[in-house]
Formats: structure tokens, C-alpha cells, sequence
């Protein structure tokens, strides 16, 4: 079972898994925790697409978007779609005559990594999972422990968040 919920605080809206045997759920975006069943229930089905889809209609329906939303295929389907569009990195360098394996291996190595040590994106993606209160100083403070220059560790951040690896959000850091 999934529900669709929103958070008193913050007004953001998520899925919860197995809303009825939960006894919490914690908001993605402000970090609250919530007790489940206080929680406004919006919507409620077995199926996580069919959640996914109307938690997706009522944030266009939020933001005015509802026409448009309604011109755009289900939201697994454009999933979908975007999986499909475009070439990888490796495809892409490959057919540029650049050898992949060798770009790898030298981020490996400009990372810190090798030897079984493990690289300079570990240290900073493992110290982000680790707190209990992920801010970029909180972060960077970990990741100096663990031999990461501040820097790097803030470059890092940045990188991952580019990359949607992890997001922030009222100056906290998430994993995804």
C-alpha cells in the first residue's frame, strides 16, 4: 500500500510506504517526523505508479499546471523516455575516440581513490548519509576527518548535486 501525504510544516508532498503498519514518516524536504497516522492522506492505492502519478497531478494542480500536466504522458512513462533518450557518457566518449576506461581510471585516481582506499566522493557521500544533520559545514568537518581538504569536499557536494546523486534543501544535504 502507498499513500500520498503531505507535511503540516512545510506543505511538501511524498509517498509513504505501507502507511498502515508505520508508525512515523519523516518529510523529505523540512525533515519533520511525523506520526502516520496524523497524516493528511490524499491519496491511497497498491500500486506505487498510480500514487506516483496523482502525487505528480496534485503538485501541478499546486502550482496552476493542471492543463498542462494533463498534455503529459503518465509520469512512468516519461520515466521511461528519459532512459531512453540520448547516449551515455561512455557511448558518448567512445564515439568522440576517447578511451572510456582510461577517463575512468583518472577520475579514480584525481578522486583519491585506488588501492582499496576508498575515494574522495565515498568519504563525502558516506559523511551526508552519516549525519544526523547533513549542512554543508557539518559535511565539509566530516569529510576533513577523513582526510577530504574542505575544498574538494565542497567541489564534491556541488558535483553530486549537479548530478542529482543528492539534493539540498533548506541548507541540509539528502542522499537519493
Amino acid at each position: 500500500m502507498y499513500a500520498v501525504v503531505g507535511c503540516n510544516e512545510c506543505a511538501n508532498m511524498w509517498l509513504v510506504t505501507d502507511p498502515e503498519t508505520s508508525e512515523t514518516a519523516k518529510c523529505s524536504r523540512c525533515g519533520k517526523t511525523h506520526r502516520t497516522a496524523k497524516l493528511k492522506r490524499f491519496f491511497e492505492s497498491e500500486e506505487r505508479a498510480a500514487a506516483r502519478q496523482v502525487r505528480s497531478a496534485l503538485l501541478a494542480k499546486k502550482r496552476g499546471d493542471s492543463a498542462a500536466f494533463a498534455e503529459v504522458d503518465h509520469v512512468a512513462d516519461l520515466e521511461a523516455a528519459v532512459e531512453d533518450a540520448g547516449i551515455d557518457d561512455r557511448e558518448y566518449l567512445e564515439s568522440s575516440g576517447i578511451d572510456a576506461d582510461a577517463v575512468d581510471e583518472a577520475a579514480s585516481r584525481a578522486e583519491g581513490g585506488g588501492g582499496g582506499s576508498r575515494s574522495r566522493t565515498e568519504v563525502v557521500r558516506d559523511a551526508v548519509d552519516a549525519l544526523d544533520d547533513p549542512t554543508e559545514a557539518a559535511v565539509v568537518d566530516r569529510a576533513a576527518a577523513d582526510g577530504v581538504p574542505a575544498d574538494a569536499a565542497r567541489e564534491i557536494l556541488t558535483r553530486l548535486a549537479h548530478r542529482g546523486e543528492l539534493t539540498e534543501s533548506n541548507g541540509r544535504y539528502r542522499l537519493l
